[in-house]
């Protein structure tokens, strides 16, 4: 165990209080996990503080049900050369992962008993999609996306859980610019809240934009984002916060060395977006969520990890091991990365 740099009790507003005093948020601790595996781990979900599902490399995926206590690493049968972008959970029970690659290489494939057996319930038929993440509003329905094929991207939407996925017309969907597409990143570059808003961070072309869909992914527009843009650079993730806050970040993944405009805000729900603060490191955030009920946001990249009390303004440096993804429930965030790296943060 060790303590996060900083010393000082951190005072974050609740969002969507008017006039409320600010809630204390602890100084943030870290504490290592021993999740069972060696794989890169790659996204978290977080059910509850207790129940938590991990995903990556070579079919993995993990899971705890007594909030870190003990872990549970599994190999998802006949999937031990895929690499797990994306997991989604609803229960200590049920949960799906999506696998990432060309063609038949992204699939998803859904757990209703903790785990204990799989079934592949979808596996891509387009040999140039490539799907990236995916997310839920409810326990039925969902979308996912894949970058663009021809110029046309591709969302598919299921009503039933996961088991079946059905193309949104190209008609609905905005053209897509040259190579564009998103992340695999940390599972986080879509976005399904609300009552029916979807979002996709998108980047890879010119100009970096956020696809919005106002009716559980149906019909889609596009908006520029203010990130760096050009191969390999763009939004990596999408993290939403109370009363029209959100983050949406990335940068140039292909300059890991470089600081970059990585980082877009919105107070207004996504309506309008400026630049937000500097990172405390080099390179892209992989992943961003907020802590919820606060402004406090946590992003995690190759550089570190890092937090901004503010919705993204300003940031500094909590730590400069490597992580890809995270998850936050109540005052815990879970963190994953290289070689079945979990850490535990406690607010």
């Amino acid at each position: 165990m060790r303590l996060f740099l900083g010393t000082a009790t951190l005072l974050v507003a609740l969002a969507g209080c008017t006039g409320s005093q600010p809630a204390p948020l602890g100084e943030p601790v870290s504490i290592a996990q021993t999740s069972g595996t060696d794989a890169l781990l790659i996204s978290a979900y977080a059910v509850t503080e207790n129940v938590v599902w991990l995903s990556g490399t070579n079919g993995t995926v993990v899971r705890t049900t007594d909030g870190g206590d003990s872990w549970t690493a599994m190999t998802v049968p006949g999937a031990d050369s895929l690499q797990f972008r994306d997991v989604h959970a609803w229960s200590e029970r049920d949960a799906l992962v999506l696998s990432i690659g060309n063609g038949a290489d992204s699939r998803i494939y859904r757990t209703t008993d903790g785990g204990s057996t799989w079934a592949q319930t979808w596996v891509n038929d387009e040999p140039d999609a490539f799907y990236d993440c995916l997310d839920f509003w409810d326990d039925r329905v969902g979308f996912v996306f894949s970058d663009a094929v021809d110029g046309r991207f591709r969302v598919r939407r299921t009503m039933d859980g996961g088991v079946t996925w059905t193309l949104v017309p190209d008609a609905n969907l905005p053209p897509a610019q040259d190579a564009e597409g998103s992340f695999a990143s940390s599972g986080t570059c879509v976005s399904a809240h609300g009552e029916a808003t979807a979002w996709i961070g998108t980047g890879n072309a010119e100009t970096p934009r956020l696809l919005t869909s106002a009716d559980r992914g149906a019909s889609w527009t596009a908006m520029t984002l203010p990130l760096a843009g050009g191969e390999a650079a763009g939004t990596a993730t999408l993290a939403i916060g109370t009363s029209g806050q959100a983050v949406a970040a990335g940068g140039d993944i292909g300059r890991p060395a470089e600081y970059d405009r990585a980082v877009a805000v919105t107070t207004d729900g996504g309506q309008t977006w400026r630049e937000g603060g500097q990172l405390p490191f080099t390179g892209a955030l992989y992943g961003a969520a907020f802590v919820p009920d606060t402004e406090a946001v946590l992003g995690v990249g190759p550089g570190g990890v890092a937090l901004s009390l503010d919705g993204g303004n300003a940031w500094r440096l909590l730590s400069d091991e490597t992580h890809w993804g995270l998850a936050t429930v109540g005052r815990t965030a879970w963190l994953v990365g290289p070689e079945g790296r979990v850490t535990r943060v406690n607010f």
